[in-house]
């Protein structure tokens, strides 16, 4: 067909060339052609003769050529389109009307020229030539171009189909002739610098094709098929539709191409195509000749429940409403209205008038299955006509008139170029029909034009020679009494704000009578808390749900990412919120806190207990042999040891985390400086025992008490140092846990802290030496004994302290410090006191300077 065009401006050359004078050649505009006898169809003279080209057969007899005779003349052939017949009687309504009008071309009388193309476009580029030659049957062989000559048609209606308007567009273009289609909407056509004169009163496909990606991505049909026809209005019309569709996320599980003059293979395959889909929803972007055929062939046998989405050419077409497959079926289609009198007017046609023309001849024949007298050629062994037909019975496309909505078209192109005309050859309310002008005056004017038609549309052109867009958005409802008719339940219009174009004003009944909007997609909608994963070798429709990985969340339905929470956030359960992360510590209302303060509390009651029966017996030769003032001191500091384990329960704060490290690390040293003193003692009694020994003047109870101070003040200092230059602080440590926050103290300065542990281990495990060598010191009641137990289990307590320490997680951490404290502080409290309790209260006999000194026989023990 591209060939066909390309060559065409060509072959005309070689035409004119040869048939017209030298003169003529100059102007090849001016010249015209040769034409062949005149096609059939409708005419009427006029002051201008308006042409008119429809589809109002399906085919076109082709024959094949042998070069050595003239070709036959193409004629068309097969069942004939009512719908396309009332086009072209509406034009001829159209002028008529015009005619009859004083206000629109007074006095001027339009005439008409209305050819059938065959829906072919080699018959529509004949009628294009013809068109441009002139109107006149004659065949011109002679040198020159007779002056006597009809002119051009100022303008023409027409063609319904894309494909033909386009091979019209590319010659009329040429000679600058005006062609206002009333149904070619490829939305090529409205390239003015490939088709210059080419207008139109039906929205271009270019809006059609984003209006049903739009209500296609409205209703959740992310997973559709799509069939065309193979034809320049579905080519273009379903091109742009896909890419409208990818924009809006819209995956395509197919894309089928048919035209009804393809060997009948290539249907079943398409047919076969749309059974075996897994697509619920099928956007057909086909004219009304390929549906016919492509339903035809579909209702041959059962077909899985589809969602039809229709365009404007067949969501419309009457004839298709017996095809119950596609009740519920939705598309845009162009708005119906009412043309005054046009009913009548098909109505007012007698046997006498249809013999008039042969389009009108057949038309008759064809619907009521007799021959008109005298015809030949007529339908064969059919009866004849009897003029007892009456039209007004008919049921059929030419008469039915209750939408009008490509009609309303063809309305409003008749009269758009009678307003071009009136525009070039009158002035206000007079008209001279002697006015010379061109096709090129007319176009000129087409542009212009703007007004309001009888039954209140109004025309006008963009730049492109494109109107407004303005769609009704029809759905195809099943009545009570099982028929099926067209119900308007909304409406777009291009003319208004971005994202207000679509509206929907009434209910839709789906495929099936169901109210409920039908699903039609490759993977179900992934939820909120995972995202979508597409599936390999498949489109983008086609994913599968994975959950978000831990700490990340989805709050959309279907998310292509997770999005990673805050740090101080994590995912619910359902992974589709953030929500703050709970906060751990230590509570007082804890129950290990509880048990932590009950034993911390409890250590510090049994100190003070055995500190009062102490004093109470602090004259007793137990209490004097122990050294009082060093045992009073250690009961101190073993009460603030137990107390000081309850700074580390509850929230962390600047002053608690500095008050908790500090305070234990002081009151240990308090206490082991204290055991020390102890031990020194022992050793220093003993070795005062020695002849000639004086010993103890050098470690007496001034000593001892220095001693105490010395160590506790060394302690002090390291504390200072460690709150002077990197203090401990609470922090929110969110590395341990990725779904909780442990609020815990930081050590600051990590050698501070062990410094402080190191410096009480040092004098533990000096303690924990000389107790040991003191150990078998001669006494009934040898204390070194005793503190070397004790040290024992304080050694071994924090030894272990150390891995349990670093090991522990959270609040742990916390308990095992505390538990700590605890254990060695009983550890000292039970080995050095409780024997010395013991005897002073269940045995005060042995409570006497004898049995301290071994002096008491050994039956009396």
């Amino acid at each position: 067909m591209w060939l066909t065009l390309g060559l065409m401006p060509f072959v005309s050359v070689l035409w004119m060339t040869r048939l017209c004078p030298a003169e003529c050649k100059a102007n090849l505009v001016s010249c015209r052609l040769w034409a062949e006898p005149q096609l059939p169809g409708l005419s009427m003279n006029g002051d201008f003769v308006i042409g008119g080209i429809f589809s109002i057969h399906y085919y076109m007899r082709s024959e094949q050529n042998t070069y050595t005779r003239r070709p036959l003349q193409p004629q068309c052939s097969g069942s004939m389109d009512f719908r396309e017949l009332r086009f072209a009687r509406a034009m001829e309504f159209t002028i008529h009307e015009i005619n009859n009008r004083t206000d629109l071309l007074p006095g001027i009388t339009l005439g008409y020229q209305i050819h059938d193309s065959c829906s072919a476009v080699p018959m529509a580029i004949k009628v294009a030539f013809q068109f441009a030659n002139g109107v006149e049957p004659a065949f011109n062989d002679s040198d020159f171009c007779p002056k006597s000559a009809a002119a051009a048609v100022p303008a023409l209606v027409g063609e319904s189909a894309s494909t033909p308007s386009i091979s019209m567009a590319r010659i009329l273009g040429l000679f600058g002739i005006p062609q206002v289609s009333n149904y070619a909407t490829c939305a090529c056509l409205s390239d003015k610098r490939q088709y210059p004169a080419f207008f139109r009163t039906v929205p271009s496909d270019h809006h059609q094709a984003a209006a049903l990606a739009r209500m296609v991505k409205h209703f959740g049909w992310t997973w559709i098929g799509a069939v065309r026809s193979d034809s320049d209005y579905g080519n273009n019309g379903m091109a742009t539709f896909l890419k409208a569709a990818q924009e809006e996320g819209i995956c395509v599980e197919y894309s089928e191409a048919y035209y009804r003059t393809q060997p009948r293979s290539k249907l079943e395959r398409v047919v076969n195509v749309i059974r075996r889909s897994t697509a619920r929803v099928i956007v057909a972007f086909l004219a009304s000749g390929d549906m016919k055929f492509l339903l035809e062939e579909l209702a041959r046998e059962p077909l899985p429940p589809l969602q039809w989405i229709g365009s404007e050419t067949w969501i419309i077409e009457t004839e298709f409403l017996r095809f119950n497959m596609c009740a519920g079926a939705v598309g845009f289609g162009i708005p119906r209205s009412v043309i005054p009198g046009f009913r009548e007017f098909l109505l007012d046609l007698t046997p006498a008038q249809a013999l008039k023309s042969s389009l009108l001849t057949e038309f008759w024949e064809r619907s009521f299955s007799c021959s008109l007298k005298g015809q030949t050629g007529s339908t064969e062994g059919a009866r004849e006509c009897g003029g007892s037909e009456d039209i007004r019975a008919l049921q059929n496309p030419y008469t039915d008139t209750s939408q009008l909505r490509v009609t309303n078209m063809v309305y409003k192109a008749m009269y758009a170029i009678a307003h071009a005309i009136h525009g070039v050859i009158c002035n206000d309310t007079q008209c001279d029909k002697t006015t010379k002008f061109t096709p090129w005056q007319i176009l000129d004017q087409l542009k212009r034009v703007n007004f309001t038609t009888k039954n209140g549309y109004r025309v006008t052109f963009d730049s492109n020679g494109d109107p407004a867009a303005v769609y009704e958005l029809i759905n195809w409802q099943v009545r009570g009494d099982g028929t099926i008719d067209f119900v308007t339940v909304g409406h777009y219009d291009s003319s208004k704000l971005r994202g207000q174009e679509f509206s929907i004003n009434r209910p839709i009944s789906w495929v099936g009578g169901q109210r409920e909007v039908p699903v039609s997609v490759c993977s179900e909608s992934c939820p909120p808390g995972t995202r979508k994963a597409v599936q390999k070798g498949k489109p983008v429709c086609c994913y599968d749900c994975i959950p978000c990985a831990e700490g990340e969340i989805s709050n959309n339905t279907d998310s292509l990412n997770c999005v990673r929470c805050p740090l101080e956030f994590w995912p619910n359960e359902k992974r589709d919120i953030c929500l703050p992360k709970p906060v751990e510590f230590l509570s007082w209302d804890d129950t290990l806190s509880i048990i932590l303060t009950a034993f911390s509390v409890a250590g510090a009651f049994v100190a003070v207990c055995i500190a009062a029966i102490f004093y109470k017996h602090r004259t007793s030769p137990i209490v004097r042999a122990n050294n009082s003032e060093l045992s009073f001191l250690l009961l101190f500091s073993l009460t603030l040891c137990f107390l000081c384990s309850l700074t580390f329960i509850g929230r962390p704060s600047e002053w608690s985390c500095m008050l908790r490290h500090t305070a234990f690390g002081i009151t240990f040293v308090l206490c082991i400086s204290c055991v020390l003193g102890k031990t020194i003692v022992v050793l220093m009694a003993f070795r005062a025992t020695l002849p000639g020994s004086n010993v103890m003047k050098w470690f007496g109870p001034p000593q001892q008490r220095l001693s105490v101070l010395v160590f506790t003040l060394i302690q002090v200092l390291i504390c200072i140092l460690w709150l002077t230059i990197s203090p401990p602080f609470p922090f929110k440590n969110l590395k341990h846990y990725k779904e909780k926050i442990i609020l815990e103290c930081g050590l600051g300065s990590a050698i501070g802290f062990w410094a402080v542990l190191g410096y009480i281990g040092f004098l533990a495990f000096l303690c924990f030496v000389l107790a040991f060598l003191a150990r078998k010191l001669p006494d009934n009641f040898n204390e070194a004994k005793f503190i070397t137990f004790s040290m024992l289990i304080f050694c071994a307590v924090w030894i272990t302290f150390i891995p349990a320490y670093v090991s522990s997680p959270g609040k742990f951490t916390v308990a095992v410090e505390i538990f700590a404290i605890l254990a060695s502080s009983f550890g000292l409290i039970i080995c050095i006191f409780t024997p010395k309790c013991f005897v002073i209260v269940f045995r005060p006999e042995k409570n006497t300077k004898k049995h301290l000194m071994g002096k008491v026989p050994a039956k009396a023990l």
